[in-house]
């Protein structure tokens, strides 16, 4: 990225403003959420991760290739559906996104690459790899929230101007409808309990009202254990769920 903090704030603020009185259809905001929810808990994983203790490490592998994996998808998913939209009516605007999807695909290879050296070190020389590993993701998570900003701003912004609600929801569900189930129920587990309690009702209010029930069950079944008793208890109410 070669946006500084002054840019950032600027592309920010304006935003803001222009979204202060009539708030749009944000598509990046949940899954944004979302993935930095995910980036967060595996750069703290990795970073407690005991390396002399292979269950340990194991579960720490697994983490990461999981993050990874949703991280490569999710540019995917941007490369498929946003920036086409954003191009069609923009263009542009999202070209600096596009070169560093490119990079973040370059950087995912190295880091799994990196998570797999790991694996087949000896444990006594472990300590050494994974502290570069963790490093290097971190610099992986600092670029992608600087990343995500530019999106929730300069993106929406283009968006906002040349889109209407309900073209961004049709974007929307033609989005959603291309994931697999698999990687759907993998998303909702960092989607829904990372979310504001307002969001999480009416992402699973709208999944109830248009997915089949037994989606609708096992996603509650995936989300269940990452939501708190308070935030459990709150949604069941709000949704009209049984206890």
């Amino acid at each position: 990225m070669q946006f500084n903090a002054l840019e950032i704030s600027a592309v920010a603020l304006s935003a803001a403003t222009a979204t202060a009185t009539a708030p749009r259809l944000d598509l990046y905001a949940g899954i944004h959420k979302a993935l930095r929810a995910a980036m967060s808990d595996a750069l703290l994983t990795l970073g407690r991760c005991d390396t002399q203790d292979p269950v340990e490490v194991s579960a720490m592998a697994t983490t990461l290739r999981e993050l990874l994996f949703f991280c490569e998808q999710h540019v995917l998913h941007e490369d498929r559906f946003m920036h086409p939209a954003l191009h069609a009516r923009a263009p542009g605007v999202s070209d600096h996104a596009a070169d560093d999807h490119h990079g973040h695909l370059e950087h995912i290879a190295m880091l799994r690459a990196e998570v797999d050296a790991l694996l087949a070190r000896a444990p006594a020389h472990r300590e050494s790899a994974a502290l570069a590993l963790y490093r290097r993701l971190s610099l992986f998570v600092a670029e992608n929230f600087e990343h995500m900003l530019i999106e929730e701003t300069r993106h929406n912004a283009a968006l906002w101007a040349h889109y209407s609600d309900a073209e961004l929801a049709a974007l929307h569900d033609a989005l959603l409808a291309s994931v697999p189930p698999q990687e759907m129920m993998a998303t909702l587990r960092w989607l829904v309990p990372f979310v504001a309690h307002a969001e999480r009702c009416a992402l699973l209010a709208d999944m109830r009202a248009h997915a089949p029930a037994p989606a609708f069950e096992a996603a509650l079944g995936v989300v269940r254990p990452h939501l708190s008793e308070r935030d459990w208890g709150k949604l069941v109410q709000a949704l009209g769920l049984p206890a």
